[in-house]
C-alpha cells in the first residue's frame, strides 16, 4: 500500500498521537526493490518450471527410443469374429461360393500364421547361431554345448517345414478342384475368368519362407562346422557309451533323428523337397496350368515395372515369391514359358541381388540355375554368366553415382519432414486434407523403402564379392542410415497426429470402395434374370460390401479381395473403377498397418553384420562438425539390432550376446571417438594457452581448423543400457589428465589454471581444480642434524615402509614428530645436493659399527649351539614337518634365550639382537628417503628450465652480447649449476646397490663362516618381534603410552638387507616359516571352536568369554604375522630379493637395468661412499673378526 501524500499529519493508532508526515522517497524505492524482487523470483520459477516440463515431456536424447515410451498407440485393427462369421454374415447366402473362399482365406491366414512363426522363431535364431563368440575363440567343447541347445530349435523347425509342405500341397490341391472343366464330375462352381491372384500371393509367400531358409543355413558355414563335430562327439560317444553315462539304446534313435534332421535341414533342400514332393493328378490339370500361368504373369507385370525405382516398396521380396512360383510350376507342369523365363531372368539388370535377411543376400539367377536342370538349353554361356559380371558394374556404377543419389535422397527427405510439420500444423477433416495427408504418409514409406534397398543391396553386395568399400561411399551409406531413422522419428514424433489423419482417411476411403460396390450391384440388380454366374457375383459383392462395413483389419481385407476377384468376372465394374479399387486397397493394406510399414521400411538391423565400419564412421565424424547431432540416429539404427538377438538360442542366455555387442560398440565410441574427441580438445587448449611459443600455425585463414564445441553441445545419447554424456566424458578426461600432469610437474600448476579457465571460456566446460598444493610451509627436522647424529635417530625413530615416514618413538610433547620426503628435499634444497652422499658415508660407517656386533652376536657359542641343533633336527625331520620349519621350535628358541639372562629393561638377548636388525633397517629406511627427497628437490629445482632437451648454455650468449666479465662468470656459474641440476635429475646413484655391493663379499667370506646360520634365527627372531608388536600396539589404547607403537618396519628392512648381504634368501624361503605359522594358528582356531561346540550347552558365562578371548588373541597373532610377511616381501623387492645373485649377475650382464622403488631408470655404477663425501674408508678386509664370546 502506497503511503499517504495529501495529508500534512498521521495520526498514530491506539495513541491519539499526531506526527508530521515526512516523505523522503524510501518509501518508494523499498517499494521498488521489492517489485524487482518479485519479478526475479517469477523468472526463476518460471525457468525452474519450463527445465520441468523438458525433462518430463522429452527424451534426455535428441533421437527416440521407442522402448521408453511409457505410452504409445497401436494402430493396427484385431479381428474378433472368426473368418467363417465374415463370411456367413450376408443376405444372399450362397453355402457354395462361401465354402469356396473359407477353404482359400484359411489358407492364406495359414500362410501368415505361418510367416509370423518364421520372422518370430526361426529367421534370427539361425541368423545368429555362433555369434557372441569370444575374441580368444571357444573353448574345447563348447561348440558341441552351442549346437546341443540349438537342437529344439532344429526339431521345431522340421516339423514347421513338414507343415510348409502340407500347407502347399493345400493350395495346389483346392486350386485343382476349383479350376476344372465344367463337364467334370467334381465341378463345383464355375471359375471362367476368376482369378485368385490374392492366393496366389500367398502360396508365394509360403514358398518364400522356405527359400530364406535354405539360404540362411546354406550361407552359414559355422552352422555346418559345429554340426560336424557335434555328430563326431556322438560317434565317440556311441564307442564307449558308459563312460559318458549314456544309454546305449537310446543313442541309435537319437543318432537317426540327426541325420534325419541332416537330411531335411541342413544340406539346403528345403524349398526343394517341398517343390519336388508328389502333387497326385494335378500336373495333368491344364485349366490349373494355365491359370497359374496367368497368375505369375499378372503378378510379375505388377511388381517388374517398379523394381529398383524410387516408388518401390516390398517389390523385391515379391519377386522371390514369384521366382518360388515359377519353379514350382516347372516341377508341377514339366512346362517352361520361354517368354516368362526370359523376363524373370532378366531382372538382374536392375537388381543383382535381393537381402532376404541381415547379411543373406538372394541371387534369383543363380537359384534359376540350381531348381530348373533346363536352364542351359534355354541360355547360351554368355547369358548365364552375365549375372555374375553384372555385380560388379553394380557396385562401380554405383560408386560413381552414390554421391548423386545420396544428395537427391537427402533433398527429398528434407522435403517430406518439412512437409510433414507444416501439414500438420493446420486443422485437418476436409477430404482433401486427408488425401493429402495419406498421400504424404505413404510417400515417406516409399522414400524409407528406396533407400533400405539401395543401402542393404550396396553393403551386402560388397560383403558377399569381398570387394572392399571407399571411405567416401562408406560415408554416404552412413548418411542413408541416418535418414532412415530420421524418416521414423519423424512419423513417431507426430504419431498422435497420424493416428488422428489416418482414420479419417481410412473412412473416407472406405467409403469411396463401398460406392463403388453399390455401382457394381446397381449393375447386376438391374438384369432381373439371375442366372447362377450372376449370383455369384452378387453374393461377392454384398460379402464385400459387408466386410468394409467395418474396422480395416487383414482378414477383412483378405475376404474383400477374394470377393471381388469372385465379382469382376462379370465386367460389372468398369476399367477406372477397377483401377481406383485396386489402388484403394493398396492404400487401405499401406495405412492400416502404417507403423508395423514404417518399423519394416526403416529397420537397420542388418548394421550388425556390418559393425566393424563403425571405426572408420566414427573416425570421419569427428573430421566434420558441422551436424554432430546425427550420432543419435545412428545409436538408434544400432539400437534395431537388439530386438533379433533375442531370438537366439545358442548361448546361455540371450542377454549374453546383448553384452557382447553393447560393450564392442561401447569400446568402439569410447576409442574411435570419445578419447580422440578429448585428446583433440586438450590438444587445442595447450596450443592456445603456449601461443607465444609458436608451436603451430593458428590462422584459420591459412589452415583448416575444425572447431570441436559442436560435438560437446550433443545431448546424452542412449544406447542400450548405457548413456554417452560426451561433455561429460571430455570433462572426466580433462580433469584427471590435468590433475595426473600436476602431481608429475607440480611447477606447471599455473598453465593448467590457465587451460582449465580457456576450456570454461571456449568449450563451456566446468572443471574442479586439482586441490594439490604449490608449495609447503613446513621445514622438518634437518637433515645435518640427522647426519651427525644418525645412530640416535635410528633409535628413537621407527620406519613405516608403505608410507615412507618416520614416526618418533616417544615424546615428553603431547605429539609425535614425523620425518618425511618433503622434510629432506627441504634440507636438500638448503644445503644442496651434496649433502646426499655425506649422508650415505655416515650411514655407512654406522652400519660398519653395527655389523660388528651382528658378528659378535652370531659368534656366541650359545646362540651358534643352538642354531646347529635346530638346523640338524629341521634336516633330519623335514619329511614329517612337511619341509617346515616347525612353530613350536621358533617359540621354544624365543624363550630359552631369556634364560641366558635380561636386561635390567627387562629385554633378552634376542630382543636386542632384533633391535639391532632394526636400527640397521631404519638406516636403510633412511637411505631410501635420501634418494626420494633428492629426486623431489631436483624435480622442484628443475621445473624453471623450459626444455631439458634444448638448454642453453647462457655464458655463449654472454659473450657473444659482449658483456662484462662479471657478466660472463655469472653465465658460467649459472651453466654450471643448471647442468649439475639436469644431471642429478636424469642420472642417479642406486645407494641401496653400493651398500649391498661394500658388505656382501664380506659377508660371504670364509672368515664370516659364521653367518651363514643367519636365516636359521629369523624364526625365533620374527616370533619375538611379533610378540613386541602387539605389546606396542596394546599399548596405544591405554592410559600410560610408554612404549607404544603402531609401525616399525625397520626390522622387516633390516632382515631383506641382511638376507641380501649374505645372499641367503632361497635359504629362507626353504623353511616355509610363515606357512608353519598359518598351520599352527588355522589348528589352535579349530581346536578352541570345537571346545566352544562342546560346552555350548553348559551356562558358564566365564568360559565363554575366556575361549572368546582366546579366539581373539589367536586372530591378533596370526594378523600381525600375515602383515610382517607382506612388510619383508616388499622390503625384498628393493634389494632384489625375487631373484638369487647368480640370476642378478647374469641379468645385469645381459642389459637388464636394476631399478627399486625410488631408483632412477639409469643403472647406477657401485663407488666406494668414501670418495663421494670423504668421510670414512672401508676396510679393505672387511669388518675385523669377532672377539671370543663373552663368558
Amino acid at each position: 500500500m502506497a503511503a499517504p501524500t495529501n495529508t500534512s499529519s498521521i495520526i498514530s493508532p491506539g495513541t491519539g498521537w499526531t506526527f508530521d508526515q515526512f516523505n523522503d522517497g524510501t518509501l518508494k524505492i523499498v517499494g521498488e526493490i521489492q517489485q524487482k524482487k518479485f519479478s526475479s523470483f517469477l523468472e526463476s520459477y518460471a525457468s525452474q518450471l519450463k527445465g520441468m516440463q523438458d525433462a518430463l515431456g522429452q527424451s534426455i536424447g535428441n533421437s527416440w527410443d521407442f522402448t521408453l515410451d511409457p505410452v504409445s498407440l497401436e494402430l493396427v485393427a484385431y479381428e474378433q469374429s472368426s473368418l467363417l462369421g465374415l463370411i456367413r454374415n450376408q443376405k444372399f447366402e450362397n453355402k457354395v461360393l462361401n465354402k469356396v473362399l473359407t477353404v482359400l482365406a484359411t489358407l492364406c491366414q495359414e500362410v501368415s500364421e505361418l510367416k509370423h512363426e518364421a520372422e518370430n522363431n526361426f529367421y534370427n535364431a539361425l541368423l545368429f547361431y555362433g555369434e557372441g563368440e569370444p575374441e580368444c575363440g571357444l573353448e574345447e567343447g563348447e561348440a558341441q554345448v552351442q549346437m546341443g541347445r540349438l537342437l529344439p530349435l532344429l526339431q521345431d523347425l522340421s516339423s514347421f517345414v513338414r507343415r510348409c509342405r502340407e500347407v502347399t500341397k493345400h493350395f495346389v490341391d483346392q486350386l485343382s478342384g476349383l479350376y476344372t472343366d465344367v463337364k467334370s464330375p467334381n465341378h463345383v462352381i464355375d471359375m471362367t475368368g476368376v482369378h485368385f491372384l490374392v492366393v496366389f500371393d500367398s502360396l508365394g509367400e509360403l514358398l518364400q519362407i522356405l527359400i530364406i531358409l535354405d539360404e540362411i543355413i546354406l550361407n552359414h558355414s559355422q552352422l555346418k562346422e559345429h554340426w560336424t563335430c557335434y555328430r563326431r562327439m556322438l560317434k565317440s560317444v556311441q564307442h564307449n557309451p558308459t563312460m559318458f553315462g549314456m544309454d546305449a539304446q537310446r543313442l541309435l534313435p537319437f543318432e537317426k533323428l540327426t541325420l534325419k534332421l541332416q537330411g531335411e535341414l541342413l544340406e539346403g533342400t528345403i524349398y526343394q523337397n517341398c517343390v519336388e514332393q508328389s502333387f497326385g493328378s494335378v500336373s495333368t490339370n491344364a485349366l490349373l496350368q494355365e491359370e497359374f500361368s496367368y497368375a505369375i504373369k499378372s503378378l510379375f507385370t505388377v511388381i517388374e515395372p517398379k523394381l529398383g525405382e524410387q516408388d518401390e516398396t516390398d517389390e523385391r521380396m515379391k519377386y522371390v515369391s514369384v521366382c518360388g512360383l515359377y519353379v514350382l510350376h516347372f516341377h508341377i507342369f514339366r512346362v517352361l514359358d520361354k517368354r516368362l523365363f526370359r523376363s524373370i531372368w532378366d531382372v538382374y539388370k536392375k537388381v543383382p541381388g535381393i537381402t532376404l535377411l541381415g547379411n543373406v543376400i538372394w541371387f534369383a539367377n543363380d537359384f534359376l540355375v540350381l531348381r530348373i536342370p533346363q536352364i542351359p538349353k534355354l541360355l547360351d554361356k554368355k547369358s548365364i554368366s552375365a549375372p555374375i559380371t553384372q555385380k560388379t558394374a553394380y557396385l562401380q556404377q554405383q560408386s560413381v553415382q552414390l554421391p548423386r543419389d545420396i544428395q537427391a535422397c537427402y533433398m527429398k527427405v528434407c522435403a517430406w519432414m518439412v512437409r510433414m510439420e507444416s501439414l500438420f500444423t493446420k486443422s485437418s477433416g476436409r477430404a482433401e486434407e486427408c488425401n493429402k495427408r495419406s498421400i504424404l504418409f505413404l510417400q515417406g514409406i516409399k522414400y524409407a523403402y528406396s533407400i533400405s534397398n539401395l543401402l542393404r543391396t550396396t553393403m551386402n553386395l560388397h560383403a558377399n564379392i569381398n570387394q572392399p568399400l571407399k571411405k567416401t561411399s562408406l560415408l554416404t551409406l552412413f548418411h542413408l542410415v541416418e535418414m532412415l531413422k530420421a524418416i521414423q522419428h519423424t512419423v513417431h514424433r507426430r504419431s498422435i497426429v497420424v493416428s488422428d489423419s489416418v482414420f479419417y482417411t481410412i473412412q473416407r476411403l472406405q467409403l469411396v470402395l463401398l460406392n463403388i460396390i453399390n455401382s457394381a450391384k446397381s449393375r447386376i440388380l438391374s438384369d432381373k434374370k439371375l442366372t447362377d454366374k450372376r449370383t455369384d457375383v452378387l453374393s461377392a459383392l454384398v460379402m464385400a460390401e459387408n466386410v468394409m462395413n467395418g474396422p480395416v483389419t487383414k482378414e477383412r481385407v483378405l475376404i474383400c479381395k477374394l470377393a471381388m476377384s469372385v465379382a469382376t468376372q462379370l465386367k460389372c465394374l468398369k476399367d477406372e473403377e477397377f483401377t481406383t479399387f485396386n489402388s484403394i486397397m493398396r492404400r487401405l493394406e499401406a495405412l492400416s498397418s502404417i507403423k508395423s510399414n514404417v518399423s519394416k521400411a526403416c529397420d537397420c538391423s542388418f548394421i550388425y553384420w556390418h559393425r566393424d565400419l563403425m571405426p572408420t564412421y566414427l573416425t570421419a565424424l569427428l573430421e566434420d562438425s558441422a551436424d554432430p547431432h546425427r550420432i543419435h540416429y545412428v545409436s538408434g539404427a544400432l539400437r534395431d539390432c537388439v530386438p533379433p538377438m533375442m531370438s537366439t538360442v545358442h548361448l546361455s542366455t540371450q542377454q549374453q550376446l546383448v553384452d557382447c555387442f553393447q560393450t564392442e560398440i561401447m569400446n568402439d565410441i569410447k576409442k574411435c571417438f570419445l578419447d580422440v574427441l578429448s585428446k583433440r580438445i586438450e590438444e587445442d587448449l595447450r596450443l592456445a594457452i603456449h601461443t607465444h611459443l609458436k608451436l603451430d600455425d593458428r590462422n584459420p585463414f591459412r589452415r583448416n581448423i575444425n572447431d570441436l564445441s559442436p560435438f560437446l553441445q550433443v545431448k546424452p545419447v542412449r544406447f542400450l543400457e548405457k548413456f554417452i554424456d560426451i561433455k561429460a566424458h571430455v570433462t572426466h578426461y580433462l580433469e584427471k589428465t590435468f590433475y595426473n600432469l600436476t602431481t608429475v610437474a607440480l611447477q606447471d600448476w599455473k598453465t593448467y589454471g590457465e587451460m582449465r579457465n580457456l576450456a570454461s571460456q571456449k568449450y563451456n566446460l566446468t572443471l574442479n581444480e586439482g586441490k594439490l598444493p604449490s608449495q609447503t610451509l613446513e621445514q622438518g627436522l634437518d637433515v645435518l642434524e640427522i647426519m651427525k647424529n644418525i645412530n640416535i635417530f635410528v633409535s628413537r625413530y621407527l620406519y613405516n615402509l608403505n608410507n615412507q615416514i618416520f614416526v618418533e618413538r616417544t615424546s615428553k610433547n603431547k605429539h609425535l614428530n614425523t620425518i618425511n620426503i618433503r622434510h629432506v628435499a627441504n634440507s636438500i634444497r638448503t644445503h644442496g645436493i651434496g649433502i646426499m652422499n655425506t649422508t650415505v658415508n655416515f650411514t655407512y660407517q654406522f652400519l660398519h659399527k653395527k655389523f660388528v656386533i651382528f658378528s659378535q652376536f652370531m659368534y656366541d657359542e650359545h646362540i651358534k649351539a643352538r642354531l646347529i641343533k635346530d638346523m640338524r633336527y629341521f634336516k633330519e625331520n623335514h619329511s614329517e614337518t612337511d619341509n617346515k620349519y616347525p612353530y613350536e621350535r621358533a617359540d621354544k628358541f624365543n624363550r630359552g634365550i631369556r634364560k641366558l639372562g635380561l636386561t635390567p629393561e627387562g629385554l633378552s638377548y634376542l630382543d636386542q639382537f632384533r633391535n639391532l636388525i632394526s636400527q640397521i633397517g631404519n638406516a636403510m629406511g633412511y637411505v631410501r628417503m635420501m634418494r626420494s627427497g633428492g629426486l623431489h628437490c631436483c624435480g622442484n629445482a628443475i621445473r624453471f628450465i623450459p626444455d631439458l632437451e634444448d638448454i642453453i648454455t647462457f655464458e655463449d650468449s654472454a659473450l657473444k652480447d659482449g658483456l662484462s666479465t662479471e657478466s660472463i662468470q655469472a653465465a658460467k656459474q649459472l651453466d654450471s649449476v643448471i647442468s649439475n641440476l639436469y644431471k642429478n635429475f636424469s642420472e642417479g646413484s642406486d645407494y641401496f646397490k653400493i651398500l649391498v655391493d661394500v658388505f656382501s663379499a664380506e659377508f660371504r667370506s670364509n672368515k664370516n663362516v659364521h653367518l651363514r646360520y643367519f636365516y636359521f634365527i629369523l624364526p625365533p627372531m620374527i616370533v619375538n618381534y611379533v610378540e613386541y608388536s602387539i605389546s606396542c600396539k596394546e599399548k596405544m589404547n591405554k592410559k600410560n603410552k610408554v612404549g607404544a607403537a603402531f609401525t616399525d618396519d625397520g626390522f622387516a628392512m633390516g632382515v631383506a638387507y641382511i638376507l641380501k648381504l649374505l645372499n641367503q634368501y632361497h635359504e629362507f624361503d626353504s623353511l616355509h616359516f610363515f606357512h608353519s605359522v598359518r598351520d599352527k594358528y588355522t589348528t589352535d582356531r579349530e581346536n578352541v571352536h570345537k571346545e566352544q561346540s562342546s560346552v555350548s550347552g553348559r551356562d558358564d558365562e566365564k568360559l565363554q568369554q575366556t575361549m572368546d578371548l582366546t579366539l581373539k588373541r589367536l586372530s591378533n597373532y596370526q594378523h600381525e604375522f600375515h602383515l610382517l610377511n607382506f612388510s619383508l616381501s616388499s622390503a625384498r623387492i628393493f634389494f632384489r630379493g625375487s631373484k638369487s645373485d647368480p640370476e642378478e649377475t647374469k641379468e645385469q650382464s645381459g642389459g637388464v637395468q636394476s631399478t627399486d622403488s625410488n631408483s632412477s631408470t639409469t643403472e647406477p655404477t657401485p663407488t666406494d661412499p668414501t670418495q663421494a663425501g670423504g668421510a670414512a674408508a672401508v676396510p679393505a678386509s672387511g669388518p675385523p673378526p669377532p672377539p671370543p664370546p663373552p663368558m
